[in-house]
């Protein structure tokens, strides 16, 4: 069925929407300078947009803040730290090295928008420097960084994400999740109750 109120044009979005500000237009940054490195140092969490022959991904990336390292104005060194070994972003900066990132400060109403084009090296240097608990990190990405900009507030305030106490009971577990993404394959109470315990115990 189609939708005759469907957008399919940049006139008809364009339409759709105030124009945006002078402010709004002008606030991108092509560089890295003092106070946001000191936005980045904060951080403990960003997310990673990529998008390679497979398609779209979006992962998390977390660690002690500053986990993100500023190795100089234009350069941005990401140590992949231990996961599941898909390696969906990594694959796809290697069909396509553009990439975005979204860093976020708990408590911090403001997010952080990074783009650019991104590599992935082993160089043993940049391993050793990224070592933790004795793991050194199989790969560093690193960023050339092309667009810097500052997100407003509104969607944090909105969604009033830093005043959760606790999580939603409604929410189902990570084991029901993938009871069902995997049909059947992991039992919800075994993941539960065994897997996601480790997963804390293992983090490097």
């Amino acid at each position: 069925m189609t939708d005759p109120h469907a957008v399919t044009t940049p006139e008809q979005l364009a339409a759709a929407y105030k124009a945006p500000s002078e402010l709004v237009l002008n606030k991108v940054a092509d560089r890295i300078d003092p106070r946001t490195a000191a936005f980045i140092a904060g951080s403990p969490f960003c997310v990673l947009a990529t998008f390679g022959a497979r398609g779209p991904h979006c992962t998390p990336r977390g660690d002690a803040p500053g986990f993100i390292d500023v190795l100089d104005e234009r350069t941005l060194a990401l140590p992949d730290r231990r996961g599941n070994n898909r390696l969906d972003a990594l694959r796809d900066v290697l069909d396509n090295p553009a990439v975005a990132l979204l860093f976020l400060v708990p408590g911090v109403g403001e997010t952080l928008r990074i783009g650019g084009q991104a590599r992935l090296t082993t160089d043993p240097g940049l391993r050793e420097r990224y070592t933790v608990q004795d793991q050194a990190p199989a790969t560093v990405m690193l960023v050339e960084v092309r667009e810097v900009y500052m997100q407003c507030a509104r969607a944090i305030l909105r969604s009033r994400i830093w005043k959760q106490d606790s999580r939603a009971t409604a929410v189902p577990t990570g084991g029901e999740l993938l009871e069902v993404h995997t049909k059947g394959l992991i039992a919800a109470d075994y993941y539960d109750k065994e897997r996601a315990p480790e997963i804390g115990r293992v983090l490097y």
